[in-house]
């Protein structure tokens, strides 16, 4: 199933649902849930699927999407997972490099991403997101994959002017983090490391990997993560971008007002914004 949160236009109002090629099925009209998140905390995704062969409530025309989760209690990200990042970088340390991402800097699909004003450094780094669906605490790499409860793509727009003297910062301007257009249920994704994973500038592709090629597995960094902090359903695990990024270009390539970024991963669909 391809799970997603979105508003309908005409209310406002928030919902989460089933997307399909033609709209999305309202899956609040049918269940008691008020959102994804709650599905996942209650663990109950496989209840969706009676709804499976049920209509579409909405065109697309007819809703905004919403991050696939929209309030995240943790959103955990790895740098320099990929071979050809690290090289381009320098990168040697042979830990996970983790970092934070706050909630309020999401960004749901076709929605802007925010060229902070006093950056000229406005990078684009295509990802594999990660959302957990049960508890995970100090759990083992062999058994880490049951803890997910599906896959999304994810834009780390980084502020390269700060990043560099301070991580932080760089990574939680508001309205930089895309986040969707939807989930795809694990039970569709049975090995998370056979994934091409591309991103697009103007149309121009820009980076190009698969996920084979992580440093790290998606397993190993769950395994990782949940040996020092909990994770709940609905916490996000921001994968690592692939190597092609603009900062490491010659000569060097960053995003500006007006400009169209996307990342594309198969078998999860394609994420798109334009830059304000």
């Amino acid at each position: 199933m391809q799970l997603c949160s979105f508003k309908i236009k005409a209310t406002g109002h928030h919902s989460f649902g089933i997307l399909r090629d033609n709209g999305v099925t309202d899956a609040a009209k049918y269940t008691d849930y008020a959102d994804l998140k709650a599905v996942l905390m209650a663990q109950a995704v496989d209840e969706l699927k009676v709804l499976a062969d049920y209509p579409a409530d909405y065109s697309l025309d007819e809703i905004s999407f919403l991050p696939v989760i929209e309030s995240p209690g943790k959103i955990l990200c790895v740098g320099m997972n990929y071979s050809e990042k690290r090289k381009e970088f320098g990168e040697t340390n042979p830990a996970p490099t983790l970092f934070i991402r706050f909630a309020d800097t999401l960004s749901a699909h076709q929605t802007p991403l925010q060229k902070p004003a006093s950056s000229e450094q406005f990078d684009y780094e295509g990802e594999l997101a990660v959302i957990i669906g049960k508890p995970a605490h100090q759990v083992p790499a062999e058994e880490a994959l049951q803890y997910v409860a599906g896959y999304s793509c994810f834009m780390d727009a980084t502020v390269r002017d700060m990043q560099f003297t301070w991580f932080t910062a760089g990574k939680n301007w508001p309205q930089t983090g895309g986040f969707g257009p939807s989930m795809t249920t694990s039970d569709e994704i049975p090995d998370p490391q056979q994934l091409d994973i591309r991103t697009f500038l103007n149309g121009q592709q820009v980076q190009q990997d698969s996920t084979a090629n992580m440093i790290h597995t998606v397993a190993n960094i769950i395994a990782y993560v949940t040996c020092f902090t909990p994770l709940a359903p609905g916490d996000v695990i921001i994968t690592g971008s692939p190597g092609g990024v603009g900062k490491s270009r010659t000569p060097q390539l960053f995003m500006f007002p007006g400009d169209n970024i996307s990342v594309e991963i198969s078998q999860i669909g394609k994420l798109s914004h334009m830059i304000a």
